[in-house]
């Protein structure tokens, strides 16, 4: 069994004759510590396959599973609780509060957590260190460079230490050369052990991935490669 599994995955949007299919029956398989990128043109259907396997949006048919974790049976909120253990979010928009500081941006999915405050403020610092921020750690997001921003992103999708990060045209926004720095620490970060999957339509940024996954009109144009059999636990598919 592969750590992500994408099975017969239909994603449909509208309903009667406003119905459009961005996603038409995927299957695909990721293996742990893969780093994985999603290529295709605008409008493929790429960031919706994303969003689909890191349980932000529910699939019309087809299941999600990580481990051996079906993530859409789970329910609502233990499906908030499965990913703010697993998985990591990185958006093309960067998506920082702008009236809290790099620090306190970063503590957002620890909010929740059983993590005292200072222990928060210990993880915060720590992923802030390794993303090379942590003396700007008490300035606002539009004190900081594209670049920062991006980096502080990264920063707050680890600072969990989940085990999963999903990366949606993280480099879109930026210039070639603090493109190149995020996919660095991107790697790095994959080879640290998470399982990165990305989409963008950047070659030079797929070259930093193991295996690209092309999409078009909604499937997979190329032959999915499937993995191991060996089935992989997760905790949180504790009731």
């Amino acid at each position: 069994m592969s750590y992500i599994q994408a099975l017969n995955v239909v994603k449909e949007f509208g309903d009667g004759e406003g119905t459009f299919l961005a996603v038409r029956g995927i299957d695909v398989s990721m293996e742990q510590g893969e780093f994985i990128a999603i290529m295709g043109e605008s409008g493929a259907g790429k960031s919706t396959l994303l969003s689909v396997l890191g349980g932000l949006l529910s699939p019309t048919e087809g299941k999600v599973l990580i481990g051996d974790v079906d993530i859409y049976a789970l329910g609502t909120d233990k499906l908030a609780d499965f990913r703010r253990e697993f998985m990591g979010f990185i958006f093309q928009s960067f998506q920082l509060v702008p009236y809290l500081n790099v620090k306190e941006n970063v503590q957002l999915p620890l909010a929740v957590t059983h993590h005292s405050e200072k222990e928060q403020d210990v993880l915060a610092i720590s992923a802030l260190e390794r993303v090379g921020l942590k003396d700007k750690a008490h300035r606002l997001p539009n004190q900081l460079s594209g670049g920062e921003q991006e980096r502080v992103a990264i920063a707050r999708a680890v600072v969990n230490e989940p085990p999963i990060v999903f990366a949606d045209e993280p480099t879109g926004n930026l210039d070639s050369r603090n493109s190149s720095e995020v996919m660095k620490l991107l790697k790095r970060l994959n080879s640290e052990g998470r399982t990165i999957v990305m989409v963008t339509h950047s070659k030079a940024n797929a070259e930093f991935a193991d295996r690209i996954i092309q999409v078009s009109d909604g499937v997979i144009s190329g032959e999915p490669l499937f993995g191991a059999e060996t089935p992989i636990t997760l905790r949180a598919a504790e009731a």
